[in-house]
């Protein structure tokens, strides 16, 4: 891996943080517009600029784009709770198709893969994974 990806995740993390920062300190507006930033900035720098301009306008992928950004507009623009929620949408739409990658992942974190064994959670990863994968022990 090389220097700009490591970057590039380093910054998608810290987005991630910032953003959850601004939401435990009640949608404070900056800090949001900070992760929102770092996280676009961190995805262009891990997977390239041409890849990320190739995701974020698949036809498939066009209304998840759409939709946060809009909501990354309305959370500089000053409405971080609707931006916030309009930026959710767009963020499940766009990658919900890495959801069971990651949590396959998730399943071989020591502590995090003992708590998706348990009955009730295991039957919500199934059901997000689908019933053709198995989730690895």
């Amino acid at each position: 891996m090389d220097d700009r990806k490591k970057i590039g995740i380093g910054l998608t993390s810290f987005g991630c943080g910032f953003t959850a920062l601004g939401v435990v300190f009640f949608f404070d507006r900056g800090l949001l517009a900070m992760g929102n930033l770092m996280f676009l900035s961190g995805v262009t720098l891990t997977i390239g600029p041409k890849q990320t301009v190739k995701f974020f306008v698949r036809p498939r992928n066009q209304r998840g784009a759409f939709c946060f950004l809009f909501g990354l507009a309305l959370v500089l623009y000053g409405w971080p709770f609707i931006g916030l929620l309009v930026e959710g949408y767009g963020f499940v739409a766009l990658f919900s198709a890495f959801f069971p990658t990651v949590l396959i992942f998730l399943k071989r974190v020591p502590v995090l893969g003992s708590f998706l064994s348990l009955p009730g959670v295991k039957h919500v990863t199934t059901s997000i994974i689908g019933k053709s994968q198995t989730l690895p022990v």
